[in-house]
């Protein structure tokens, strides 16, 4: 059987850098190697694409990028091409791809940047499009689509960068503290803080602006939070519901990596009514936010029983330990296998493209 080249993206210019090369490592140990021929590519923090030969433990410690045998490639948006274009002196050549794994996270990797590279170079993608992929990553736009859906959502204020914060500060406080404030368009909530206090606000605008020009102000909602691991597209499977039980302030960028003063159950503790109608409010959110292939649908469950939106991340974390695929674990998908799923999803959304355009 003729392997498949799939390449695997990973690293980027973005604060998830480490996170994605955790994330990659372990979708590389995973994939099948009798089904198919890895092409490594990795993206340094500085932006450099290289193609990279070595172990998954040098692109767990971040020395993959120190090594001679790294070549200068990069993906071609030429559609004749399909493949990635490596260069060694003044010469190059081109290596076809079947299907690109972009192991991104965060700005630069998972806003639509790449994906609109990729459906560029008609290479098949595991993941959401450009378009979805970019409304996702902003929180601000995202809320807004799925509140005209149906769906809850907590109140909330837009600020920008260079607008004078006062009038933004005073609808704010009416909403009632605290207050959560985050960048619009970031992940693993850097650049998040809780505001007690009208000072504090004002910090936390400032420092997210330090991420992103746009910044989401958002009333507390008291409650848990609960996330949805989607698979699919039109009809897509979601797997058992998780449960983030908090002891700190919030689960911010430490604690979701460390888990010392957090726990996660699996499957949530809630009443099969109640996941239902999670997964229904999941289902809808993926469908209208325009989401294939995968994503993580975050969401609250208040004390009343209130489902509240809270993010879809599009690549959410692939550790082992990671919640997605734990959670399609827990619900009969073992990691190999959706490995397997992802691939096939990429290809099929690709022919079914093709033939749309016919």
């Amino acid at each position: 059987m003729e392997l498949k080249n799939i390449a695997v993206l990973f690293g980027g210019c973005s604060t998830e850098y480490d996170v994605s090369l955790q994330s990659a490592a372990s979708v590389i140990d995973h994939l099948d190697r009798s089904k198919y021929h890895f092409i490594l590519l990795g993206i340094t923090r500085e932006g450099t694409w290289l193609r990279y030969n070595g172990s998954t433990a040098d692109i767990r410690s971040d020395t993959w990028h120190t090594y001679d045998n790294c070549i200068p490639a990069f993906i071609s948006p030429c559609k004749n091409a399909r493949g990635i274009v490596e260069l060694s002196g003044t010469e190059y050549r081109t290596t076809p791809v079947d299907v690109a794994f972009p192991v991104l996270h965060g700005k630069n990797g998972e806003d639509g940047t790449v994906q609109g590279l990729l459906e560029l170079s008609g290479i098949p993608f595991v993941g959401c499009d450009t378009l979805s992929s970019a409304i996702c990553m902003d929180k601000a736009t995202a809320g807004q689509l799925v509140r005209a859906a149906g769906v809850e959502t907590a109140a909330s204020v837009t600020a920008f960068a260079g607008d004078d914060l006062d009038p933004a500060i005073r609808e704010a406080e009416k909403l009632g503290f605290p207050l959560y404030v985050k960048p619009s368009r970031s992940g693993s909530s850097f650049g998040i803080t809780k505001a007690y206090d009208k000072q504090a606000l004002r910090n936390g605008i400032q420092a997210a602006f330090s991420h992103d020009r746009k910044v989401v102000i958002e009333q507390n909602v008291t409650g848990f939070e609960v996330g949805c691991a989607v698979l699919g597209y039109s009809e897509p499977v979601i797997a058992a519901i998780d449960e983030i039980e908090l002891t700190g302030e919030f689960f911010d960028y430490e604690e979701k990596y460390s888990l010392r003063t957090s726990n996660i159950h699996l499957p949530a503790r809630i009443e099969p009514g109640t996941a239902d109608r999670i997964k229904a409010a999941a289902r809808l959110i993926y469908k209208t936010l325009g989401c294939r292939g995968l994503a993580r649908v975050d969401m609250f469950l208040t004390e009343e029983g209130r489902i509240v939106f809270n993010e879809v991340n599009t690549m959410p974390g692939f550790t082992a330990a990671s919640r997605y695929p734990n959670m399609m674990r827990y619900s009969g998908i073992s990691y190999p296998q959706l490995m397997d799923r992802l691939i096939s999803l990429a290809a099929a959304k690709e022919e079914a493209n093709h033939e749309t355009r016919c």
